[in-house]
């Protein structure tokens, strides 16, 4: 007769997130899990099937979190200008607590890519599903007069996700709201 688990997976999944995000993949062993998630080496392999699994389900917690709040920001209504403004100094802030942690999905490129598969969809489908938001975002507000349209909007909104992504790095070597905030300034002349 099989055991019924007796732990929150989803609650487990969230706990790991942040113990990956804080300290990453490599650092993170099997016993720093089970003693941070409080259960067995057995009840982690019988629910995730390895560290890996877990990292993945930490990942797609993150993007169900973390990178799904970002986008819902952009469907607020807010301008454009004001909208992206607050995406990236929102993010830019997460990325600056508990020490400069960065961004988990940014992490994880930097620490488990080019020979992660799994790991480089997890975050290509949700960099693509940013960039598609704000390609929408770009074109409506053209349309609508409030932005130029000097650039296409599908590439502008690639440039912003990379222009993101290059903050979140630098929130971890320069973990300061306050010197990282301009530069999102000079990304929105873009717009202009």
């Amino acid at each position: 007769m099989a055991r019924t688990r007796e732990f929150d997976t989803e609650a487990a999944v969230g706990r790991a997130m942040e113990l990956f995000w804080t300290r990453g993949y490599e650092a993170t062993s099997v016993r720093d899990l089970t003693r941070h998630l409080g259960i067995g080496q057995g009840s982690l392999y019988a629910a995730f099937g390895d560290k890996d699994g877990l990292y993945r389900a930490a990942l797609e917690h993150y993007r169900s979190t973390f990178a799904a709040a970002a986008l819902s920001g952009l469907e607020e209504g807010a301008d454009a200008r004001s909208a992206i403004r607050a995406l990236l100094v929102e993010r830019i802030r997460i990325a600056v607590e508990h020490g400069g942690r960065g961004c988990l999905l940014v992490n994880a490129v930097t620490e488990r890519l080019p020979e992660d598969r799994p790991t480089r969809r997890v975050v290509r489908d949700v960099l693509a599903a940013n960039q598609e938001a704000l390609a929408d975002l770009l074109r409506a507000a053209a349309e609508r007069g409030e932005i130029s349209a000097r650039h296409d909007a599908y590439t502008l909104a690639g440039f912003l996700v990379t222009f993101l992504n290059g903050l979140l790095v630098s929130s971890k070597i320069t973990p300061d709201v306050r010197a990282l905030e301009p530069l999102v300034e000079v990304a929105l002349t873009t717009l202009d």
